[in-house]
């Protein structure tokens, strides 16, 4: 097992520095959108335009040799339009016609959806089964979608004009949100000259899909003691009002908690990064890294916490101070 953690880690660090000459200046961003990957989760990138959140996930697309197909969703987009719809085909040589499933873009390996909070919810919802059950029905008939198959979904700040908030139930289905930041005054030098400059050839694939595949086995086989696993569970039982876990501080800036899904998102996200960092086992550093990004969609704020201008990652911070990583009897 050691040696395949050694090689796994050797073809991640080849990936994340391609990745990086890409991405300027986003180091973070692009190793936890490789973790959800790796942890076989979705992910939600947030942050204004311009900030190199799609050609992130293009340039993924290229380095894994995935099948790749983009989205762009508008508030007129259609759930057929993201699935896929039977048309009726005129069969000339025998006189017949016949129903035929046209594919949508959501079956591809590596999917973009673009500003996903533009398209309406009923739209939004079309990704749902997708998402969860790596499968697309159409007409009564079932479609399994090719494995690895990873979401990747950009969204700008809500508080952008023409967007929609992601309903509860999709924004639980993303492992990680993962915030992208503004880019520095030297970072900004460097994005200028290398997209006015020469265009390089496109790299040769990295991993392929099987070696991804091997990679989430993997990661599943990292070991968590019972304490770690419980301090996540600790932690998304502190996201929760009145359930007797929730410290004081912030019980009365949350109206709602993380479901089990968060728990598992922190789990399955950690033992990635425990992988990555070449152990066998969860440690409670893990747990912490990946609270932040695994719980900030699926928390929602109080009228008084918006009124008083504290954000979610305020009240995850609040969390992870007041949550012991040792539980107390």
């Amino acid at each position: 097992m050691r040696a395949e953690c050694q090689a796994f880690r050797d073809s991640f660090t080849r990936l994340r520095t391609h990745l990086a000459r890409t991405i300027v200046g986003q180091q973070e961003v692009v190793e936890e959108v490789l973790i959800a990957l790796f942890a076989d989760g979705h992910a939600l990138l947030e942050g204004v335009p311009g900030l190199g959140k799609t050609l992130l996930v293009r340039s993924l697309a290229q380095s894994l040799g995935l099948s790749f197909s983009r989205i762009q969703c508008t508030p007129d987009i259609m759930p057929a339009d993201i699935t896929g719809t039977t048309v009726v085909v005129e069969d000339a040589a025998h006189g017949q016609r016949r129903l035929d499933f046209r594919r949508g873009p959501i079956f591809a390996q590596l999917v973009l959806a673009d500003e996903v909070n533009r398209a309406t919810p009923k739209s939004q919802s079309a990704l749902l089964e997708a998402m969860q059950e790596r499968s697309v029905t159409v007409g009564g008939t079932t479609h399994q979608l090719e494995r690895p198959f990873l979401l990747m979904a950009t969204q700008n700040p809500i508080e952008q004009e023409g967007t929609y908030p992601l309903p509860e139930a999709q924004a639980d289905r993303f492992l990680l949100k993962i915030k992208v930041r503004d880019v520095k005054r030297e970072e900004l030098n460097t994005i200028v000259g290398w997209t006015t400059g020469p265009r390089s050839a496109d790299p040769p694939a990295i991993m392929p899909a099987e070696e991804i595949l091997a990679a989430q086995r993997l990661a599943r086989r990292i070991l968590i003691a019972p304490h770690v696993q419980d301090y996540a569970v600790r932690l998304v039982l502190a996201t929760q009002p009145g359930s007797g876990f929730a410290p004081a501080a912030v019980e009365s800036l949350l109206s709602a908690g993380a479901s089990p899904r968060g728990a598992q998102a922190i789990v399955s996200g950690a033992k990635v990064r425990a992988l990555l960092d070449g152990r066998v086992a969860v440690s409670t550093t893990d747990i912490r890294s990946l609270a932040a990004p695994a719980l900030r969609h699926r928390v929602m704020r109080t009228f008084e916490a918006e009124a008083r201008g504290v954000t979610v990652d305020d009240i995850l911070k609040g969390i992870l101070t007041a949550v012991p990583a040792e539980a107390q009897e």
